[in-house]
């Protein structure tokens, strides 16, 4: 089954950190990535930038605001997907995910948005 692991970092908190620091993180995430290839349950995954657009469309007028947003609390750092047998096991592999020590890891089923 497909999952998405969603990093979500506070913006401030990367802001914080220094280079050094940062370049060890993504040391550390590399060799997770790595990890999850070498074990066959990664599909795709990637670092995001902050610098972004959002679209919204209201009765009919389009709005398109460029990042980065300096309201937004927290960003969506990056991305894994995994295809794992079980949510167990999704849940299992964003525990050991170095970036939860930094940030949120959500765990998220890839599937029909409306079914419940």
């Amino acid at each position: 089954m497909p999952y998405l692991l969603l990093i979500m970092e506070r913006l401030e908190a990367r802001r914080a950190r220094s280079l050094e620091e940062g370049q060890r993180a993504y040391a550390r995430m590399l060799r997770f990535t790595e990890d999850l290839r070498e074990r066959g349950v990664l599909t795709a995954s990637d670092s995001l930038r902050t610098d972004a657009v959002r679209i919204e469309v209201r009765d009919g007028k389009r709005t398109l605001r460029d990042g980065p947003f300096t309201e937004a609390k927290e960003i969506v750092a990056g991305f894994f997907y995994l295809d794992c047998k079980t949510r167990e096991e999704a849940v299992a592999i964003a525990n050991i995910c170095p970036a939860a020590e930094w940030s949120t890891v959500e765990v998220r089923e890839i599937g029909p948005c409306w079914e419940q």
